[in-house]
């Protein structure tokens, strides 16, 4: 009887892990609201050839693609009956078309939205790949929807006269729940920002949730420094959310000599990082933790996942970690544009400070002071940085004292 029962159990549990190994199989993308699933399309590495036979699982626009470049074009299912010559299109025919269906719903939907929505339309529906042939990732503007929730934002308090004054401006993306990061940066280093050559504001995206929007809105109508982009704040979509950042900088801010980007999480020494900023000659530079030679991780189950359908090179190009990163302003424009013309990664700094960067021969050069660590909480040790990574709520304080507190000495031998 024992026997009978430990084979049930065993039996039960083969089972159960197979059915686990398949589903975890069946996507590599964590679902973000610009991910999802669809049927099984085909694949053919040669537009002019009959596509393959064997179906792969290829999510793809819900738009037929074909890409000259790349020597590959994808079938829709559904989408034959029209006959061979309406298979294939070009990617910006194809969101030309979307967008054009849709104008009249976006202007019913978009009506609280300010002005700069009249320019912008939906992005298209982006759908997780997962193939054994490699395949393009789309364009960040196939899915990228430019426009701020602004109207709130204090634009002569954080950038007058479009930067023309303004040494530095700190653009400090944030979580929605994370309220409180927030509130202690506003009672510590951002202070800073009363300045008038220094700005600052958080970077934020939107939600679901009618409650946690109507806290963001009050939250916004009292301090006017939050920038709301529209799009889903995510962990996978902090490409699209460094993105906004820039477009809001480009616009609004396009005179400011330097513009740093960095989290709700860092500690930034202020002073020192001016200090610095006066000593800087050079243009067109990226300025931060220098990455060289890091490998994409393949493993599924980390929270760092590519694919190799997502980038298929073994090693990313040299980048700056994302923590904490000082741009020149004579670069913001040109990132944001050709942003929008590279394929889609959701890490953000090795997007943005490694992929467009080198396309546009930006040079990225390491700083020492901006480690993006954790560091000992000792006054001197504060001090001696520029950024300081993984600071809770209440640290913020903690170090903020440490760094003010002229009572103690350094011999700047840290």
């Amino acid at each position: 009887m024992a026997g009978r029962l430990l084979r049930c159990i065993l039996t039960l549990i083969l089972v159960s892990f197979t059915v686990f190994t398949y589903v975890s199989k069946v996507g590599v993308m964590e679902k973000v609201d610009y991910f999802t699933t669809a049927k099984p399309d085909v694949v053919s590495k040669h537009p002019g050839m009959q596509l393959v036979g064997q179906a792969i699982r290829l999510r793809s626009f819900k738009e037929p693609i074909k890409d000259f470049d790349g020597g590959f074009a994808v079938q829709i299912s559904g989408n034959s009956s029209g006959g061979n010559k309406d298979i294939y299109t070009t990617i910006d025919e194809s969101i030309a078309s979307i967008r054009s269906r849709r104008i009249d719903k976006d202007k019913l939907q978009d009506d609280e939205l300010d002005s700069k929505d009249i320019l912008a339309r939906k992005p298209v529906v982006l759908f997780s790949i997962d193939t054994d042939v490699p395949v393009r990732m789309p364009l960040v503007k196939a899915i990228y929807k430019p426009g701020h929730l602004d109207r709130e934002i204090d634009m002569e308090r954080i950038c007058p006269k479009k930067g023309l004054s303004t040494q530095l401006l700190v653009l400090i993306t944030s979580s929605l729940r994370h309220s409180a990061a927030r509130m202690s940066i506003r009672q510590t280093w951002m202070h800073y920002g009363s300045r008038r050559d220094v700005g600052m504001a958080f970077v934020l995206g939107k939600g679901k949730n009618k409650l946690a929007k109507k806290a963001i809105d009050q939250e916004d109508f009292m301090y006017q420094d939050l920038i709301r982009g529209h799009f889903i704040d995510s962990y996978n979509n902090l490409t699209l959310k460094t993105i906004s950042l820039l477009e809001w900088a480009d616009l609004h801010c396009p005179k400011a000599k330097y513009v740093l980007k960095t989290d709700d999480d860092m500690f930034i020494n202020v002073p020192k990082l001016l200090t610095l900023i006066s000593t800087l000659k050079a243009n067109r530079t990226i300025y931060g933790r220098l990455a060289q030679n890091w490998k994409p991780i393949r493993n599924r189950w980390s929270k760092y996942h590519i694919s190799n359908a997502q980038y298929g090179k073994p090693t990313f190009p040299y980048f700056t970690t994302g923590p904490a990163y000082l741009l020149t302003g004579d670069i913001v424009h040109d990132l944001y544009v050709q942003s929008l013309n590279t394929a889609f990664l959701k890490l953000e700094d090795v997007f943005t400070t490694g992929i467009v960067a080198e396309s546009l021969d930006i040079r990225r050069v390491n700083v020492r002071e901006m480690a993006n660590t954790r560091t000992k909480f000792e006054a001197c040790h504060i001090r001696d940085k520029i950024t300081i990574h993984m600071v809770r709520n209440n640290e913020q304080f903690t170090l903020w004292n440490m760094l003010l507190d002229d009572t103690i000495k350094c011999d700047n031998k840290v």
